[in-house]
């Protein structure tokens, strides 16, 4: 493993102080505030969560001990019952949120629902009941591959309420990746839809189920339960196949929430990782649920008054802890929508926050620097009066990026938090707190109070200011992962063995490189792999990014290495224009002097690549372990079940 030093920095020194009427009536309202939050949870970590879960949540019985810890394995509220559904449901109904919208969904043709409380509430027990009726019992773990609409939040909750495990696959992955999932989860059970839909066209879904589990693929797959959504003409598998509208019928909302132990497991989410076996994170009970609820409270300052919108798809961590699980615990207001933009409406995200008035916008990066590229006059055509605070998520944010989404979006007047963490991490871990901390543009600033965040050299030794090193957490909390599925061996060599235990104490690596400036604030500069050796000078691929973002022309850009025999590494960048611009020797030549002038010579791209757009994951992510292998002039190898559009590969690879 290469050691991500940073020999030339972009130097970001904006800073952006809260603003005075959002921190005034913030959860947490002053630097001094979460100071004193931040100590109190380093200093007794255990009595600083346990505080937290008393008022937090409601227990049917109590824990015996806090924490258990025996490094890498992990117990929290060891003994204590508890049930995610009833905190994200059943005990909003003795309130006045009983008759409060929970879950506003606008469909992708524009059809649209909305469900309280009591009526969201009724629905999950129905589904709970017909998943009962369907021989799935406490343990048994359920394959969710749905579309974005409510029944794949319901179906979510249900499996919670009975002590089902869940595991959502994204409802774009192949049949391949999808019974992959499903033959290491052992599923009992799939709920799917016919079709759901994904810009303009239909997603045959059913039909990739069946693709899946066909030839007894699959053998633990004993039923499958259909939502229609597209109303297109699927194949129904006597015995096996059935309607979610016929099932329901004549069905009883009442279905008690099962007490289930902290420790018991809540889901398995795949992460795809680039090649090999999908890695199933576990994540289990009373810690997920105290940890997805505070992160949502006091960093996107939750209120009654709130219409909050992530948005990720259920089928990704950031859905499952902020779409579903965060903001209900909550008691918010949390919104679905199934569309995305696209050429037919690239304004489709600011009708939606036009038409509901939403306050809290959660997006990914990625999804930014489209609507930059889309252009200005979209968002400003639209009335975003409403929103009082932005969130990014899924990768480092380059500055100019932030300063787009800071003056464009939120009209200089809304805090952004950017935040850093992981499906591993089950919740967010490095973030502004927005009424109490400054922020910088590029920079996820803070770790979250009980968050002991470092930056380390491969010894484990906390490396200098402003110098590269390897992002890692000093001890447990609550929402983190319990294991690999299956696996533990690999839980313990992915996580916990690539920077040795000193002195006894484990650290847990995140497979990030990060360094941390003279505030304290980390900036987080991506995946270690994401880091080139050009003459023995390590760069990190987002700070060259950053450089050719901060120029006009670019709307995007995607930086790898590639080997050369001199160098050891030559920096190649892939870059996408804006749309009055086009590709030149010229422009090309420009871009390479932009990036010296920002950084220095040793990071000046040896090769810029024009494309119309990038490879990119289903999630937004720019795959640039293909992009290696396009600089590199090797064949594509490994997983790419997870890439969005293969026609941008076939184009790269095409020259065109």
């Amino acid at each position: 493993m290469s050691q991500p030093t940073i020999e030339s920095i972009l130097q970001e020194n904006r800073l952006f102080q809260p603003p005075a009427e959002f921190a005034q009536a913030a959860h947490i309202n002053s630097w001094e505030a979460y100071e004193q939050l931040y100590a109190q949870a380093q200093a007794d970590p255990a009595s600083f969560w346990a505080g937290l879960a008393e008022r937090e949540l409601h227990w049917f019985e109590p824990w015996q001990q806090v924490l258990d810890w025996h490094p890498p394995h992990v117990k929290w509220f060891v003994g204590g019952k508890i049930n995610i559904a009833y905190n994200c449901l059943d005990r909003h109904l003795t309130t006045w949120r009983r008759n409060k919208a929970a879950l506003i969904w606008e469909g992708e043709p524009g059809d649209s629902r909305t469900l309280t409380y009591a009526q969201l509430h009724r629905e999950v027990c129905q589904f709970a009941n017909v998943l009962k009726q369907l021989g799935v019992n406490k343990g048994d773990r359920v394959g969710i591959y749905m579309p974005m609409i409510p029944e794949a939040a319901i179906a979510m909750l249900a499996c919670a309420r009975i002590g089902a495990p869940h595991s959502v696959v994204f409802g774009g992955f192949s049949a391949e990746a999808l019974r992959d999932r499903l033959i290491d989860a052992e599923a009992k059970l799939v709920v799917t839809a016919d079709g759901g839909w994904r810009k303009d066209a239909i997603v045959p879904l059913k039909e990739q189920v069946d693709r899946a589990i066909a030839n007894d693929a699959v053998p633990t797959v004993e039923n499958v339960l259909v939502v229609e959504r597209t109303k297109q003409k699927i194949h129904m598998e006597p015995g096996r196949d059935h309607w979610w509208h016929d099932l329901r019928v004549g069905v009883s909302a009442d279905c008690p929430a099962e007490p289930m132990d902290s420790e018991d497991m809540l889901f398995i989410l795949y992460t795809s990782g680039s090649t090999g076996k999908p890695k199933g994170v576990v994540h289990t009970t009373g810690g997920y649920n105290l940890y997805t609820h505070i992160t949502s409270q006091w960093i996107f300052d939750l209120k009654d008054t709130d219409v909050y919108w992530c948005t990720a798809d259920v089928g990704w961590i950031t859905g499952h802890s902020y779409i579903v699980y965060g903001p209900l615990s909550n008691g918010a207001t949390t919104l679905m929508y199934e569309g995305a933009p696209r050429a037919s409406n690239p304004g489709c995200f600011w009708d939606v926050i036009e038409k509901y008035g939403v306050t809290i916008f959660y997006t990914a990066p990625t999804a930014i620097r489209a609507f930059i590229k889309m252009g200005e006059h979209h968002p400003k055509s639209r009335n975003l009066s409403s929103l009082r605070l932005l969130g990014t998520v899924g990768e480092p944010i380059n500055p100019e990026a932030w300063m787009w989404y800071y003056r464009v979006i939120g009209q200089e007047r809304c805090p952004i938090v950017d935040t850093w963490w992981q499906t591993e991490t089950g919740g967010i871990m490095i973030t502004p707190l927005p009424g109490a901390i400054p922020t910088k543009p590029g920079s996820a600033t803070r770790p979250f109070p009980g968050i002991l965040a470092d930056v380390v050299d491969l010894e484990g030794n906390p490396v200098g200011v402003n110098e590269g090193g390897y992002l890692v957490i000093r001890h447990p909390w609550p929402g983190m992962m319990r294991t690999v599925y299956k696996d533990p061996d690999r839980f313990r060599r992915t996580y916990w063995e690539h920077i040795p235990p000193k002195d006894g104490q484990y650290l847990y690596f995140a497979g990030d490189g990060a360094r941390r400036d003279e505030q304290g604030y980390f900036w987080v500069m991506g995946r270690v792999d994401d880091v080139i050796s050009v003459a023995g000078h390590r760069l990190g691929t987002m700070e060259i990014e950053s450089a050719l973002v901060s120029h006009p022309a670019v709307a995007e850009a995607a930086v790898v290495g590639k080997p050369d025999e001199v160098k050891g590494e030559e920096v190649v960048a892939f870059v996408t224009l804006e749309g009055e611009y086009v590709p030149s020797e010229a422009l090309a030549q420009e871009l390479k002097q932009h990036v010296v002038q920002e950084i220095g010579a040793i990071a000046r791209p040896g090769e810029i690549r024009f494309s119309e757009a990038l490879p990119k994951t289903r999630s937004g992510k720019i795959m640039r372990r293909l992009l290696r292998s396009l600089a590199a002039d090797q064949e594509v190898s490994g997983d790419t079940s997870t890439l969005e559009d293969r026609s941008v590969l076939d184009k790269l690879r095409g020259g065109a």
